[in-house]
């Protein structure tokens, strides 16, 4: 492996200017920077990124811990999330808590000592004593999605209670009266918050929410399927379930078909965080959609700027209802059949005819 010793000697100038010049310093003339350049090129020199960062106290990486790789929700944030960050100049390392705190804390402990440049999280729950610590400590931080009161940390996430009551108000329009959500963990911002908001929304059309039709569930598909047999198994099931996120939804459908039960026919399903192939199930699901790109995408132009010495704002962005056919919606009305051509117009003439 070429060293920048190599490069000096295939360049003609000294390890100094190779160093400035991999530097973007401006001292260095145009013609030594075209050698340089073109002998990095020629020899396939790498800087040693390890050295580089003891020297400048940056390693230009940044840290990601996510709640859950399998949930397509975070898949997606994480997607954005590397994007934004290559386009800045930073690469990214990955940590799935796997919604469990003490794998988050692993995770944060791992990528602190990696001395990454900064750290984006979204939290599992709020008692984690190290990312506490941490943030306390002045490592530059920004909560994405799920945040901790109390803690000064620039928070980047959708805000779903326009969308929650805009899926209420199409619920009761669609003659929908008894509404029971799957709820995420009651430890997590998220979980409280899409609880508080359906309730909200539900109690504007003067309705309630019985603890009977309040599943605890844990953003996971088994969840999902356990609350939904409760709610099945009611004496009075209710006519709607709302799951609190997609992967819980998923364990609802499941729950309802193990029943012989049909999708909206039965009983109606929505839920929060759409994700791309709802539009596949039979029926295609109804669900609040959360900008989940560009939530990464700030998320991490809000660390890079802390990393800078900046003080970014908090940034909260709308979520929005996506109405399909899970909740008993009307079929789309069928396409009308193109026009056809009358038949003295598809005849050929006797010029075409004639041709071979």
């Amino acid at each position: 492996m070429a060293s920048i010793k190599d490069v000096a000697a295939k360049a003609g100038v000294s390890v100094a200017t190779v160093s400035r010049v991999l530097n973007d310093h401006p001292s260095v003339s145009p013609a030594a920077r075209t050698r340089v350049l073109a002998a990095v090129d020629v020899l396939g020199y790498r800087r040693n990124a390890v050295a580089r960062s003891l020297r400048t106290d940056q390693t230009h990486t940044l840290g990601l811990v996510i709640s859950d790789v399998l949930n397509p929700y975070f898949t997606e944030l994480a997607r954005s999330v590397e994007e934004e960050a290559r386009a800045l100049g930073y690469s990214v390392i990955f940590g799935n808590a796997d919604e469990r705190p003490e794998l988050q804390d692993h995770h944060i402990r791992n990528l602190l000592d990696r001395r990454i440049d900064g750290l984006l999280v979204s939290p599992t729950d709020g008692g984690s004593p190290l990312m506490l610590d941490a943030a306390r400590a002045g490592t530059p931080m920004v909560f994405v999605d799920r945040w901790i009161p109390g803690v000064d940390v620039p928070v980047v996430q959708a805000d779903g209670r326009a969308a929650v009551r805009d899926l209420v108000a199409h619920l009761h329009g669609l003659g929908h009266r008894r509404l029971a959500i799957i709820a995420g963990p009651a430890a997590t911002t998220t979980g409280r918050e899409r609880v508080e908001a359906f309730r909200a929304a539900i109690a504007e059309y003067g309705l309630t929410l019985p603890d009977d039709y309040i599943g605890q569930g844990d953003f996971q598909a088994e969840s999902g399927r356990r609350a939904t047999e409760r709610f099945l198994d009611l004496p009075e099931p209710p006519e709607v379930v709302f799951a609190a996120d997609n992967l819980m939804a998923l364990g609802a459908l499941d729950a309802i078909r193990a029943r012989g039960m049909r999708v909206p026919e039965d009983i109606a399903l929505a839920a929060f965080d759409d994700i791309p192939w709802f539009v596949h199930t039979d029926p295609p699901i109804t669900a609040v959609a959360q900008p989940t790109g560009e939530l990464g995408r700030a998320a991490v132009r809000a660390l890079v700027a802390r990393i800078e010495g900046r003080t970014p704002k908090s940034v909260t962005l709308p979520a929005r209802l996506v109405v399909r056919r899970s909740c008993g919606e009307p079929s789309p009305e069928p396409s009308p059949a193109p026009a056809t051509e009358p038949s003295s117009a598809r005849r050929s003439s006797p010029a075409q005819r004639s041709k071979p």
